[in-house]
């Protein structure tokens, strides 16, 4: 009834199968082989994968300048340090692959000698962190927004530009030899406006590739072939291909994404299990369970049908996860005697760097994996209260010792985390979040539930704007009195926040903070030659 098989095949050859915004969805375009070029047209009329290859040259030509130092910054001094700047799939999908890589050998031995860090939050704080210990004249901003007008993204990318203006002076070519962007093609004048140089320093994306699938484009790109070498991503893309191909010619019984998708949906809406935890039993997967939880929630957190019928099965699974064995000592209390939770359990035959103690009987990951094998059993066997008496535990404590067993888990075991691992996992997990929405006849690929909460962050912030300078001081009213209450409050305990002259911001208690620590006093340019943001490092 749902015609799995078609939709799949819909969406695979380019057809505008998110309907809401007309688009295809063509991630799987992303890592396709170059000879594949011709065989995907987009809904735009596009073929995808000669555009995507266009690019992926493009990147690997531009990161492989800046590692041999042919390209430089504005004084001349190569680029070591690149701060990542998005939020959503432009930064969790990024992340997550950095932290494999991170630990992996080939990983260890191309980065030496690179940073990457990743600016995402709004707040000031992340800045900070993001920026402490950095020379900015040895620092690239890659700024990923599909639209460059995600509002978070966009005013920490302004603030990025002033920490360069600050230490380097406000010449247009310091933003020119420090920023690039990863954006859609529509975005261009947006990042021409900007100052960036959109000949050189702008890898594009397209409408047909959703922010939470993006970690194959430019936006994965870019940061990743910066600190690891292209070649490195390249693997990841061969990996995620691999899967593709699997997802798209196996039979169903034999189908991974297929299968995991079908238990998602019988636990899911007719079991009622409402939560599944994503349990990477790899410290260097902890990223990937905050991945999938964007991926699966803001994929499949509908309530209509592609029809606009209101949805009477249940459908999206809150989705949460932590690498174990850290996740043991967290919340596995719950998953075996509360709320039935599904599991999904994924560990490795090999680790990427092992440890056997001298006088230790087995290795460290030998330890680990003892625990992987053994949480499955115990959630589906659980123990009886006959198993309980039968340790010498009697009366009122046989109860709280008993464990229902009977709770549904899935294992799935690699032979190492690789760069091309972390790419199957990838396209396993992305396949199965279509799988289900394919089965529960919902849009998987837009997200509208995203947009009213901005609408309305937009609007308190034209009234932060008038608080903050109104002379009168009148009251801020919002949508409801709850919120304009402790919106009142927000305003007048922080009203000494609001932007005022230099004298006078020492007298505050709660000044405004410098972007980074006093590392690089000797990296400042002498005074009068950052008027945008004065000689002092501070915004």
């Amino acid at each position: 009834k749902c015609d799995l098989k078609g939709r799949i095949e819909a969406m695979v050859k380019g057809e505008p199968i998110n309907f809401t915004e007309k688009r295809s969805v063509l991630h799987t375009a992303l890592r396709a082989k170059k000879e594949q070029a011709g065989t995907i047209i987009a809904h735009d009329g596009v073929d995808a994968v000669k555009e995507v290859h266009e690019v992926l040259d493009s990147v690997r030509d531009f990161t492989d300048a800046i590692r041999s130092g042919e390209l430089r910054g504005y004084t001349g001094k190569r680029l070591r340090n690149i701060v990542s700047v998005g939020i959503g799939g432009s930064y969790l999908g990024p992340e997550f692959l950095h932290e494999v890589l991170k630990t992996e050998p080939d990983g260890i031995n191309s980065s030496l000698g690179y940073s990457l860090r990743f600016l995402s939050n709004v707040d000031p704080v992340d800045v900070e962190r993001t920026c402490a210990d950095l020379d900015p004249e040895e620092t690239l901003i890659v700024i990923v927004s599909k639209t460059f007008t995600t509002a978070e993204t966009m005013l920490n990318a302004r603030t990025m530009r002033q920490w360069l203006w600050d230490f380097m002076g406000n010449d247009k070519e310091v933003v020119r030899r420090h920023v690039v962007a990863c954006s859609s093609v529509t975005a261009t004048d947006l990042v021409k406006n900007f100052g960036i140089d959109t000949e050189n320093y702008f890898f594009r994306f397209w409408d047909w590739v959703g922010g939470r699938y993006s970690v194959c484009s430019a936006a994965g790109a870019v940061p990743i072939s910066l600190l690891y070498g292209y070649d490195l991503f390249q693997r990841f893309l061969d990996g995620a291909h691999s899967i593709d191909e699997h997802f798209i010619n196996a039979p169903f019984e034999k189908n991974i994404p297929v299968l995991m998708g079908l238990l998602g949906v019988w636990n899911m809406s007719f079991l009622g299990y409402n939560a599944r935890t994503t349990l990477p039993y790899a410290e260097a997967l902890l990223k990937f369970p905050a991945h999938i939880q964007q991926l699966d929630m803001e994929s499949n957190g509908k309530h209509v049908t592609r029809n606009g019928q209101e949805i009477d099965y249940a459908v999206g699974e809150i989705d949460f996860g932590e690498p174990g064995t850290n996740g043991q000592h967290s919340f596995f209390q719950l998953l075996h005697m509360g709320q039935t939770v599904a599991c999904d359990f994924i560990g490795f035959v090999d680790s990427q760097h092992d440890l056997c103690i001298d006088g230790e009987q087995i290795s460290s990951h030998d330890e680990l994996m003892s625990n992987f094998f053994a949480q499955p059993d115990a959630l589906a066997n659980g123990k009886t209260p006959e198993e309980v008496r039968g340790e010498g535990i009697t009366g009122e404590l046989v109860a709280h010792r008993t464990f229902q067993g009977n709770r549904p888990s899935m294992s799935l075991l690699l032979p190492r985390l690789t760069t091309y691992a972390a790419g199957q996992l990838l396209s396993i997990y992305e396949h199965r979040t279509a799988v289900q929405g394919f089965i529960w006849d919902i849009n998987s690929f837009d997200q509208w539930g995203v947009e009213l909460g901005k609408k309305l962050a937009i609007d308190i912030k034209e009234k932060l704007i008038t608080a903050r300078t109104d002379p009168n001081q009148a009251p801020v009213r919002a949508a409801n009195p709850a919120t304009s209450r402790i919106l009142n409050y927000y305003v007048a305990q922080s009203r000494e926040a609001a932007f005022l002259e230099d004298d006078e911001v020492e007298s505050l208690p709660n000044p405004l903070t410098e972007i980074t620590r006093k590392t690089h006093r000797d990296h400042y340019p002498p005074e009068g030659t950052g008027d945008l943001g004065g000689g002092a490092g501070k915004l």
